[in-house]
Formats: structure tokens, sequence, C-alpha cells
């Protein structure tokens, strides 16, 4: 009797991890997607927008920190602040004012630079409809299985993001590239977010489904920034972007943090303006949907069923003359970019030359006084 009651137990402690094991597969498979990707994008040029490129250069630094490969991010980057020549530091992007954190790193890769950040060009990255000399570093070459997330910062109004201060793109513009993007199954889950002025107003006519959209302001708000550097004389982040990477620096690959946990990121009395979202076009309950779903990578892992030995000692390979002579020649890197050196030295003193027009005026000055003391008739004395 006692025998049967401990197998009674026995399977029922079974069966309840069999559900629990199956429970927790099924949420870890919820979302579908077996690859991410990201599409970066900062649409704003000029020194006095230095903040739009430090909010896409840390958004950038969070996503591959998080495990999404360069392979999969496509950065477009409207200007270079790193080279601008009012930078005091070269090479560097800080997006806080203690400047410890330089979100341009070492290892940086911007796809798209310059008058390349165009509408045409971020329009046909997203449909890919690209050129076929186009390198894969410039493609979004995303399937029916990637989940995506797109990030713009710039300046904006109703309905309409700036690019380049030259040109800009509308909601429905968007709205129907997203709807391309759909119908050649380009993508499975979509995450929209926009850091700008009235940002709710460009996911107001989205309409494909599996979308989801956050902006950091309603229509008729403006979105502002923050951390001003007296230094260099420009905001170094905005608010909304600045709260969402400190949002971010908690998150790591394995985090049960959801979508519900990031509509949280910067109220109003944070942010000033009031952040928006939208989730009525995206299938999955948003609680269900983890931050990792977009901003993180999927794993892939091989599982098999061979017995491999670690511990084998590594056999010496048979060196012969050839190999002897190619030992002997030894190759090493040399310092390119002393970027330390460069973040930390002092500006030199620069030999002091006197303004334009300075000694015209100082020998325009003896002459009156002369003048007025010797008169005309003893000019000659001085030459």
């Amino acid at each position: 009797m006692k025998i049967l009651t401990f197998f009674s137990l026995f399977s029922t402690f079974l069966s309840t991890n069999s559900i629990n094991v199956e429970e927790n597969a099924g949420q870890f498979f919820s979302s579908g997607h077996t690859n991410n990707w990201a599409v970066l994008v900062c649409t704003s040029r000029f020194w006095f927008n230095y903040r739009h490129v430090a909010n896409t250069l840390s958004v950038y630094r969070s996503v591959k920190r998080l495990g999404i490969p360069d392979s999969h991010i496509v950065l477009m980057l409207a200007d270079d602040m790193a080279c601008n020549h009012r930078n005091p530091k070269p090479a560097t992007v800080f997006s806080h004012k203690n400047m410890e954190l330089n979100v341009y790193g070492d290892d940086v890769e911007v796809d798209y630079r310059g008058y390349e950040v165009t509408v045409e060009n971020f329009l046909r990255v997203l449909t890919g409809r690209l050129p076929p000399s186009t390198p894969r570093s410039k493609r979004l070459l995303s399937d029916d299985r990637s989940n995506i997330l797109i990030y713009l910062t710039g300046h904006g109004g109703n309905g309409f993001l700036k690019f380049q201060d030259s040109e800009e793109i509308s909601n429905v513009e968007l709205a129907d590239a997203f709807e391309q993007m759909w119908q050649k199954r380009r993508y499975n889950e979509l995450l929209f977010i926009i850091d700008t002025c009235q940002g709710a107003s460009m996911y107001e006519r989205f309409y494909s489904p599996n979308l989801m959209a956050l902006a950091s302001s309603q229509v008729g708000e403006d979105s502002l920034s923050h951390q001003p550097d007296l230094a260099i004389g420009v905001h170094l982040m905005d608010r909304y972007t600045f709260y969402l990477l400190e949002f971010l620096e908690d998150i790591h690959p394995a985090s049960k943090a959801n979508m519900n946990d990031l509509f949280k990121v910067c109220p109003k009395s944070q942010c000033v303006s009031t952040p928006g979202h939208r989730t009525d076009l995206f299938l999955r309950d948003p609680g269900s949907a983890l931050i990792t779903d977009f901003f993180g990578s999927v794993r892939k892992v091989e599982i098999t069923m061979e017995t491999i030995n670690l511990t084998d000692p590594i056999k010496e390979a048979e060196q012969n003359p050839m190999s002897e002579k190619l030992q002997k020649v030894t190759y090493s890197y040399v310092d390119q970019l002393p970027v330390s050196e460069i973040i930390h030295q002092k500006p030199k003193q620069k030999d002091w030359h006197p303004p334009d027009g300075f000694i015209l005026g100082l020998w325009t000055l003896i002459l009156l006084v002369f003048f007025k003391t010797y008169g005309i008739k003893h000019l000659k004395h001085i030459f």
C-alpha cells in the first residue's frame, strides 16, 4: 500500500513538473522569432544637434550589449559629431555631463553617414528595394521570423520627421513602408520608437499587424533636451532617451522585464512631455513580450548526443624548415590612434599674435599724436 502511495505521489510530481516545463517552454518560444534586427537612425545634422547623435549611439551601445551583433544593426548617422572640429575631445561622443561614458567607443560601425541618410535610403532599407551593388552591411536582411527594433530621433512636427533639415518623411509614408514590410514577410514583430517633438503623430496612421509603437511626446507637445554641457555649449541627450537608457542599463539577456515595464519609462514628471504608446495592432499581450524580444538577440543552440572530450592535449604540429622560417618573422600592430592620450591631453598653448588691424591702428595713433605735438612740418624726421 505504501509503495502504491509512493508511486502515485511520484507520478503526480512528474506530471506537475512536465506541465511547468511545458509552460516555461511555451513562454520561451511565445514570440515565435528566430533572429533580431535593429535600425537606428539619427536624422539631424549640425553641432547644435549633438544630442540626437548621442541618443542613437546610446541605443546602439545598449542593443549590442544585449546581444544584437553589428551584422544585424543598420546604423544611420546624419552627422559625425566625433570628428567635428568643435568637439574638444575628438573621436568621442558623450551622453553624460561627467563624460565617463564614451558612447562612440572603439568599435562603432556606421552604415549610412552624412548625406547618405535620406528619406529614400531609409525607406529602401526597410522595404529591401536596394541596388544589387549595395553591400550586406547596408541591408536589412530580415525575414518572417525577425523581430525588428526601429529607433528614430531628430526634429519633427505633427505628422512628419525632418531629415537633414532639407526633406521630411510623413506618417503616411512610414505606415505604407511598414505595410510593404509585412506583405513581403520582412518581420515577425516590430517595435517602433521615436524621440521627437509631437512623436505620437508618427504612429497614428499605422495599420500593419504585429506592430507596437512608442513616442516621447503627444501631438502638440515638444520633446525636451537633457544634460546641458557648458564646456561644449550643447545638450548631450534628450530626456526620453536618457531615461529609456537608464532603464535598459538594468536589463540583462536573461531579464524577465516586459513591454509594460517599458511603457512606464520617463513619466511626465521627468520628461515634461507626455510619452505615448500604441499596442492595438500588436497580436500578443504586451505583458508577455519581453524587453529582450526586441533589444536582445536569440541565442542559437545546437544539441548533440556526441561526447566531446575537452581534456585531450593539443597535438603539436609537425615542423618543417619553411614553417620555422615563417615563425621567425613576427608582426605587430601599431597604435594608429592613441585615443586615451587624445582624451586626456591638455590643449597646447598657442603663440600670441596681434589681431588684424592692430598694428595699423597703433601707427595711426602715433601719427596723430605726432601731428598734434609738432605739426606736419616735422613729418620728414620720421622717414
